[in-house]
């Protein structure tokens, strides 16, 4: 046995083993991502499906993404795809610019990249994302106003688009350094991050995420769901699962899992989530969204003192230009998310507050 054909036969296994850790009825979504699933044979993900729905209800009108690079994306997978029942593809354009792309060290090409989305729609997948990222070096805002124009001109339902960060370690890392390229200008990152939400609203999309803009109807139930606090599970080396309480994370490592899952061993670490933690986590997922948050649902969840600490810090950003109320919910304006951040962090409840409590 090969060894991907090993990691997806443990990935199997964990799916028989987990199911009677599933009590939130039907399944509303499931995600097909974390590296390249595009790659993925016909018999390897025909196999995978059928594991799923053999352990799990699924529901009738599930949303079912996969991940795919622009170059892995055929008319004969699109094809098989469909057929699977894959109705969401989520593609990893990045740019429409060769220049951008060669940067960012992608293997596709802007054509590419086009042809991707149109054989897509062609083979009647038109539910698609696509991931877009601005603040990359020398990209002048003419070229992120070209590029947003071809996107919206795809007529692709939603776009994820995200500020570029430079890891360290990564070869973009090495090229700042040696100042082969400029670094990324914080200003001109904020510029763009505002030009991409002018234009896609224009253009009839909802900012209803930070990264996020779907049209009508077109929202990534999946992430919903994630940033909402809904339970999930998590299948194959470092996913990640949440129960509402607790959160699970599987080990990193291909070897160490399949030989775990096959020895009968643990291949997970788990951590019970106090109220602090989940406070934290519902103001961050909360604020990044159109939806927001809401005192009394903070009291309600967590207890009348974390609605208080919320209350008592949040007169730091309490202005018109970063926080709005609507509907007993408070949400980010289009400048307050530019400082998210920041706001964020000032809400979050930290051990100097539990130690005064406890």
């Amino acid at each position: 046995m090969g060894f991907r054909s090993a990691v997806l036969e443990a990935m199997n296994r964990e799916i028989e083993q987990r199911k009677e850790e599933w009590n939130s009825g039907s399944m509303q979504t499931i995600y097909f991502g974390g590296g390249t699933p595009s790659l993925l044979s016909k018999e390897e993900l025909t196999e995978l499906l059928q594991t799923i729905r053999t352990n799990f209800i699924i529901d009738k009108n599930a949303e079912i993404t996969l991940e795919a690079n622009p170059d892995d994306i055929t008319p004969e997978k699109l094809s098989e795809w469909k057929a699977f029942g894959i109705n969401r593809l989520s593609i990893g354009i990045q740019s429409f610019r060769d220049e951008d792309l060669k940067l960012l060290n992608r293997a596709h090409q802007a054509e590419e990249a086009l042809q991707s989305i149109r054989n897509a729609q062609e083979a009647g997948i038109t539910n698609i994302t696509i991931d877009l990222i601005y603040g990359i070096p020398g990209l002048e805002i003419s070229d992120w106003i070209a590029n947003l124009d071809l996107a919206i001109e795809t007529d692709v339902p939603h776009i994820s688009a995200y500020c570029l960060t430079v890891e360290p370690g990564t070869a973009l890392e090495s090229m700042v350094k040696k100042g082969k390229i400029s670094p990324m200008n914080e200003d001109q990152g904020s510029e763009h991050f505002l030009i991409l939400r002018d234009k896609l609203i224009a253009a009839g999309f909802e900012h209803y995420e930070i990264s996020n803009f779907g049209k009508p109807g077109f929202h990534s139930r999946h992430n919903s769901a994630y940033w909402r606090g809904k339970p999930y599970i998590g299948i194959g080396p470092s996913a990640h699962s949440y129960s509402g309480n607790t959160r699970r994370w599987n080990v990193s490592n291909n070897k160490k899992y399949f030989d775990a899952i096959n020895t009968g061993e643990p291949f997970w670490e788990s951590e019970e989530l106090s109220d602090a933690t989940r406070y934290n986590e519902y103001i961050l997922t909360g604020l990044r969204t159109s939806y927001g948050v809401s005192e009394e649902e903070i009291a309600t969840l967590f207890g009348e003192q974390f609605r208080k600490h919320f209350r008592d810090n949040l007169f730091l950003w309490d202005l018109p230009e970063n926080i709005q109320e609507e509907n007993g919910r408070i949400v980010l304006t289009a400048e307050g998310r530019l400082v998210a951040d920041r706001i964020i962090s000032d809400l979050f409840w930290v051990d100097r507050w539990i130690s005064n409590i406890s």
